[in-house]
Parts: C-alpha cells; sequence; structure tokens
C-alpha cells in the first residue's frame, strides 16, 4: 500500500511517501522531504499558534500535495505545538479542509509509539532496554523499550525551540545563556525520568533533526546522504566538541556549516545541549542516530488499519 505520512512539528513539517506491506512491515521508501515551518514560534509564551506560523506549514503542504495525492492512504500527524497550542484544534481542521489528509493530534502515548515501532522497525532485537530519544521542537520524547514492547514513555516539556526561546537572547548565545539552558534541561529531564527507568537502559537511538544534523556535521555531508546517517554511532564526545564549536559562532556563521541545513542554525546549539543532557540521563557514551522515525512509525500504522 502506498503511504502518505506528513509529520507537521513544532519545528519542521515532513513527509515520508512509502510503499508497505502491511503482513510483513516492510517499508520502501519513495520520496522523503523536510521543511522547516517553526510552527511552535511563541508558543510557549502566548500558548497559540500564529497565523504566520501556520502559513509557513500550509506552505509547505502545498508543496507536498503531489506526493499526498499520489498515495491511497495519508495523514498528517500533529505533536507538541499543536497539542499544546490553544488553537491547535482550529488549525488541525483548516489542514484537514485544505488537503486530502487525514488529521490526528496526537497523545504522547501515541506519539510514543508511534516513534518507537519507527525506530526499532529497522533493527533487530538488542540485548537489554533500549531508549529512542526523540528531540523535537516544543518537547523531548523518551521511549524506553525491549523486544518490541514499551516498558516506559514520556514526553518532556523541553524542546529546541521551546528552550531557545525561553535562554538565548544573544548571538552567539552567552556562556551563562547556555549554562542556564542545560541546567533547566536537566531539570525537566530528571522531572519526568524516574531513577530506576533510567538505571536499566542499555543503549540509545536518537531519531529526529538535532541528532541527524549532528551525524552529518561530524561526517561533513554536503549534499546530505541519509544512508550514511542511518545508523551512525554518534559519540558523547563528539556531541561535546559539536556543542563548542557551534556555540561560539553566530547564527549567520551557523548557516555555512557543512552538514547542517541553514534553517536549522539558530536551534542547532540548544538541541545539541539537549542531545548532550539526554545522553548523561541515561549515562549513554553513544546512540546510533536513526533516520526511521515516527515518519515510518505512521505508515505502518497506515497500511495496517486499512
Amino acid at each position: 500500500m502506498r503511504t502518505a505520512v506528513v509529520d507537521i512539528g513544532t519545528n519542521s513539517t515532513r513527509l515520508l511517501l512509502a510503499d508497505v506491506d502491511p503482513a510483513t512491515g516492510a517499508v520502501k521508501e519513495i520520496d522523503r522531504r523536510s521543511q522547516v515551518t517553526r510552527l511552535g514560534d511563541g508558543v510557549d509564551a502566548s500558548g497559540e499558534l500564529a497565523q504566520a506560523s501556520e502559513a509557513r506549514v500550509y506552505d509547505a503542504l502545498e508543496g507536498y500535495r503531489p506526493q499526498i495525492e499520489s498515495a491511497e492512504r495519508a495523514v498528517a500527524v500533529m505533536t507538541s505545538a499543536v497539542r499544546d497550542a490553544s488553537n491547535g484544534d482550529e488549525f488541525a481542521a483548516e489542514v484537514a479542509a485544505r488537503f486530502p489528509l487525514q488529521t490526528r493530534i496526537l497523545s504522547g502515548e501515541e506519539e510514543a509509539q508511534m516513534t518507537f515501532a519507527g525506530a526499532m522497525s529497522a533493527r533487530g532485537a538488542p540485548d537489554g532496554r533500549s531508549v529512542v530519544i526523540d528531540i523535537g521542537g516544543g518537547s523531548t520524547e523518551f521511549v524506553i523499550g525491549a523486544h518490541g514492547k514499551i516498558a516506559f514513555h514520556v514526553s518532556t516539556p523541553a524542546g529546541v525551540v521551546r528552550m531557545s526561546e525561553r535562554h538565548i537572547s544573544s548571538d552567539p548565545p552567552a556562556p551563562d545563556q547556555l549554562t542556564d539552558l542545560a541546567l533547566d534541561t536537566r531539570a525537566v529531564f530528571h522531572q519526568f525520568v524516574p531513577d530506576i527507568e533510567r538505571d536499566e537502559v542499555a543503549a540509545g537511538i536518537a531519531v529526529a533533526g538535532t541528532a541527524t544534523s549532528a551525524a552529518a556535521i561530524e561526517l561533513e555531508l554536503e549534499p546530505y546522504d541519509a544512508t550514511r546517517v542511518d545508523g551512525h554511532l554518534l559519540e558523547l564526545g563528539t556531541v561535546e566538541l559539536l556543542l563548542a564549536r557551534l556555540a561560539e559562532m553566530t547564527e549567520s556563521r551557523r548557516r555555512g556549516v557543512p552538514g547542517l541545513h541553514p534553517d536549522r542554525a539558530p536551534t542547532i546549539v540548544a538541541g545539541m545541549i539537549l542531545l548532550r543532557e539526554a545522553m548523561n540521563l541515561f549515562g549513554l557514551e553513544q546512540v546510533e542516530v536513526s533516520e526511521h522515525d515516527i515518519l515510518t512509525g505512521g505508515a505502518l500504522e497506515l497500511a495496517r488499519s486499512s
């Protein structure tokens, strides 16, 4: 079955067009697109989605229309920004009215299940428990499981857009701003993830834009090559070095860094801090970067529910 899944997130709007075999779970990617739309701009302060932010998403979806219309089934999944906004339901209804998409505002549990299914779809069952780390614009999800089953999941209110807006006010960011951002992130992560869950994790899989950007920067990928990013082992020491390097640059200089999409330059410093704090939270010296995330999980669910 040909499926189209659009992930309308806080920071980006992404598309996966794929052929899925519901019986075997095989997912054959036909097309993948991503555009930074920053839907969550200002949501942390105002509590609602701005019209300008919504317009950026509509423009991105218009660009994806041929792929969406070519699918037998198509869905748009919406996460933290839409879930938290007072006008999120109205935005979802407008997307459904303008485009041939079923729209779903995912709960934290649904988001966790879809992300975990996607991240594990291309992997064998590892020994021990693994944590899937999904750093988004408005939130960071941690999903812990083993042998294809989720044991614990949580959506924490710490994401790259939210934390950048709270703490970074100069260009480049001042050291005290970075310290405050790190302390805030650490406090949130420790509040939401119990010690007993952290202690039993043996491995980590990092999905979404911060992790894939970190891998691409380390590999100096120009142009971006998903086949090299997927499965890349990212060391904690590398994350520390990338953070130090990116934090001393102005945003305009970060836009020229090989491997980093220019539109991610405003939030990548916060992203590196969140990734470092997530790895430290679970005592991980490395994580495996995965291109398979909520989009793949959504495609599998869409095909199996037909």
